[in-house]
């Protein structure tokens, strides 16, 4: 029987570039899923017409589908209603999620989803996503890992769609807690900027602390773990210093309205509909874990660059799919990718996707 594969918010930019991944690597037939039936237009894949507030008709949906895909964002708004109905339906479920609310909302599901033997995988993207494999790779090399320094660079939009925009904003309205020196400490959003040597053809570049769920499923995942630090950039650099003065300059009540976020959002995919002319679309993300290896000081770096963010996305979700498609990833319960996914197969599916991971040793 043909594999069913239902895609909630499949005509994003980011959902379509899953539907992709996984109609060139697998046979399974795919349904995306838009609000409106206009956005059947220039489709590849059947539309479903489904808003996720009309539950019996999401429940119906889910019930007759092997896997669901939800890359319906911002996920700062969404409840885990899709996992939980994909839970009651005995469905596997992944996700685009990019946010610690929602993935802390996902990870509470985890004991059902044992009971009901689903395999449930949170936060599959870029980043998060292959970004907390590289880590999961780097952690292995080292006999006492203690340190995880992550650093994630967007060229222009990423090729996505407004949805991004807004995420980045939403992310810059409360100070978040980050696990350092083995403690919870509190970090102000788009601060502490450091220049990360990052390869070709972005090179020196600047990044800022920024809330990620990476922050908190690391160390859940890996218990030796004593710090993790999530830093993002943009390109080109003139937009770090336009979301610094969001961040800090802004008044809080102004930034934390529904409005203005919306006008940033578009005033800022607007202004990356010329900039990408020059700076492309590209991604970039450097691993860095710090530990001992015999004893000795030693840090593993993983560096990764792709010339289309929501490409790369795409691949990250598609991948874990396919696995699960063909039964070689099995682990029922609600996990990030970092604790679900084995480095093995990680490594198959980024070269079957001419993905390339550059790793060094540094003792």
């Amino acid at each position: 029987m043909t594999d069913r594969v239902l895609i909630l918010g499949g005509r994003g930019r980011i959902g379509s570039s899953v539907a992709q991944d996984i109609a060139t690597h697998t046979q399974a037939k795919i349904t995306i899923t838009g609000r409106s039936p206009e956005m059947s237009k220039g489709v590849d894949f059947p539309l479903l017409v489904l808003d996720l507030t009309e539950v019996d008709k999401l429940r119906e949906a889910i019930a007759n589908s092997d896997i669901v895909i939800h890359c319906a964002g911002p996920f700062h708004y969404r409840d885990a209603n899709v996992l939980k109905l994909c839970i009651e339906q005995g469905v596997n479920y992944l996700d685009v999620s990019d946010h610690r609310s929602f993935t802390s909302k996902a990870l509470n599901y985890h004991e059902q989803a044992v009971a009901a033997g689903v395999t449930a995988i949170v936060n599959t993207g870029i980043f998060p996503g292959i970004s907390n494999s590289m880590v999961r790779q780097g952690i292995e090399q080292l006999h006492e890992p203690k340190k995880v320094h992550l650093s994630y660079l967007v060229a222009g939009s990423g090729g996505a769609g407004i949805t991004v925009m807004r995420t980045t904003f939403l992310g810059l309205q409360h100070p978040f807690q980050a696990w350092i020196d083995g403690q919870w400490q509190l970090i102000k959003p788009y601060s502490e900027r450091e220049i990360i040597n990052f390869p070709s053809p972005y090179q020196r570049s600047g990044v800022y602390w920024f809330d990620m769920p990476e922050t908190f499923t690391i160390p859940h995942a890996f218990p030796n773990i004593n710090t993790v630090i999530t830093k993002f950039g943009s390109v080109p650099d003139f937009y770090n210093h336009l979301t610094w003065i969001a961040a800090h300059i802004f008044p809080k009540w102004w930034m934390q309205r529904h409005s203005t976020i919306e006008f940033l959002s578009h005033v800022s995919h607007l202004m990356t509909d010329v900039t990408n002319i020059f700076s492309g679309i590209g991604v970039a993300v450097r691993s860095e874990v710090t530990g001992k290896i015999n004893g000795k000081d030693a840090v593993y770096c993983s560096n990764l660059v792709y010339e289309n963010t929501a490409v790369a996305a795409g691949c990250g979700t598609g991948s874990i799919a396919q696995l699960l498609l063909a039964g070689k990833l099995k682990k029922p319960g609600v996990w990030p990718v970092e604790a679900a996914l084995p480095t093995d197969l990680f490594q198959q599916a980024m070269e079957s996707r001419h993905i390339n991971i550059e790793h060094q040793l540094i003792s």
